[in-house]
């Protein structure tokens, strides 16, 4: 049984997620707290296996809280429930370095806090069955001549932590991720995913050349688009540039910008996986993989929050298979130790 504190300074956030975690298997609620200086007594007392933290708070905010927690004897995993204001983005990187294990943000309308159960319950339980890897340094000398591309939205944060925890270290392949996030919180999901996956993970700069085994997380504000690069010894790959270009399908990043771009510096070597997300953000980008010769997997129905994009895909008949979430990394590993 997962032992869970709850610290909110508000009565119907703490209300609604001891609701939300009663129901939930496996997940016990042992406490309830308004701000740090009631929580930092009770950890030591129940001693819960993980607390989620509240960052504005009253008396003692959550970076307060954080610092504190150090000097404690027990130490519970942290989730930050953090949200959509700028100083909240720059707070959840901060709370991140501090030592919360994990970020999600909280809806911009406080009454559909239901609609996080899924995501909610998924990342508690995921920050005590992952564990931190062994990390792989890859020779930063080889540019990438594959690419990986992962596209979601709405529920894919929880899938991207299963899926970089799962894979090897030494892949001949550069990843680019593109999750739909607010501007400012993306260097904070590139922090996490840091930690969980064995290959380096930045969120990405203007000038980055895509290097074997490395993983690059679209900035959020900013479309990532990727550009044919030479090196000084001849070899060609792919270089990042962030553009403030309009939003795409009212979306910066945009999935759809970030895959066709990578479709025509890679073409055959290129894959795409689609996880969940709502919109249409993704379908032209896979028809353009397909078309220059790469592959499209996207995640099956069952397994995805929302199924939007995916079958945004599905629609241009540019999706070779669907996989069960829980195999997807494996299916990318497969398809690496094939490409040239």
């Amino acid at each position: 049984m997962l032992r869970v504190l709850i610290v909110d300074d508000s009565v119907f956030i703490r209300t609604v997620l001891s609701d939300i975690l009663t129901r939930a298997p496996g997940i016990e609620v042992i406490g309830k707290a308004c701000d740090g200086v009631e929580a930092l007594p009770m950890i030591e007392e129940l001693k819960p296996d993980v607390i989620t933290l509240d960052i504005q708070m009253p008396r003692m905010d959550g970076i307060e809280t954080l610092k504190q927690i150090k000097n404690l004897s027990h130490r519970p995993r942290i989730l930050i429930l953090s949200t959509l204001a700028t100083r909240d983005a720059e707070l959840t990187y901060t709370a991140l370095r501090l030592g919360a294990d994990d970020f999600m943000l909280k809806p911009r309308n406080i009454s559909s806090m239901r609609d996080i159960e899924n995501e909610l319950t998924t990342k508690l339980k995921q920050l005590v069955s992952i564990s931190e890897p062994q990390k792989c340094v890859p020779d930063r000398s080889v540019p990438a001549e594959n690419i990986i591309l992962i596209g979601s939205s709405a529920g894919g944060p929880p899938m991207l932590d299963l899926i970089f925890s799962s894979l090897s270290g030494d892949l001949n392949a550069a990843f680019v991720i593109t999750q739909h996030m607010p501007e400012g919180f993306t260097a904070a999901l590139a922090e996490r995913l840091n930690r969980i996956c064995p290959m380096p993970v930045k969120e990405t700069e203007s000038g980055d050349v895509l290097i074997n085994g490395h993983v690059y997380l679209s900035k959020g504000g900013y479309h990532t688009v990727i550009s044919r690069h030479v090196d000084g010894k001849g070899r060609k790959g792919g270089q990042i540039v962030l553009t403030k270009s309009d939003p795409v399908h009212a979306v910066r990043p945009a999935v759809d910008i970030t895959f066709s771009s990578g479709a025509k510096v890679f073409g055959k070597n290129c894959l795409s996986v689609i996880l969940s997300g709502m919109g249409n953000d993704a379908g032209e980008g896979a028809l353009a993989i397909k078309n220059a010769g790469g592959r499209n997997y996207v995640v099956r129905e069952e397994d995805a929050l929302v199924y939007g994009m995916a079958r945004s895909a599905l629609k241009r008949d540019s999706i070779e298979k669907v996989i069960p979430l829980n195999r997807i990394a494996r299916e990318i590993m497969k398809y690496i130790a094939t490409m040239e």
